[in-house]
């Protein structure tokens, strides 16, 4: 599951409705374009806080392991190519049920956390 939000907006053609009427339609449609934007921020900076509350001790705050303990257990990059190719549902069992020596959160997240972690991990590789 995604965070992003989509607004469509229809506006009749022009010849169909008066030039006045169309104008106020398009500013309306772009209204609400703009209020999508600073949702889409809050949603993002929800992510990356549950981020840095659960997994940045060991995949650090870009995810890129370069931690003491991300060293230690040679915790792969979540930016590269191996992490970002698995699929969503890949990455999501991988953060319930845990792997290797990264424990499950199943029982510590909900499944809306879990999806928003997985989101998270998405966009790190959109960032670098």
């Amino acid at each position: 599951m995604r965070d992003d939000l989509f607004v469509a907006v229809v506006i009749p053609r022009r010849d169909t409705i008066k030039p006045a009427v169309h104008k106020k339609l398009a500013v309306i449609g772009m209204s609400l374009a703009m209020l999508a934007l600073p949702i889409a921020s809050i949603v993002a900076d929800e992510n990356a806080d549950l981020f840095k509350s659960k997994c940045a001790m060991c995949h650090g705050p870009d995810g890129a392991g370069k931690t003491m303990m991300g060293e230690k257990l040679k915790i792969p990059d979540l930016q590269s190519a191996d992490v970002q190719k698995k699929t969503d549902a890949d990455l999501k069992a991988i953060i319930a049920k845990g792997k290797d020596k990264m424990p499950a959160y199943e029982t510590k997240l909900s499944k809306e956390q879990i999806d928003k972690l997985m989101a998270f991990i998405r966009d790190l590789a959109k960032k670098h």
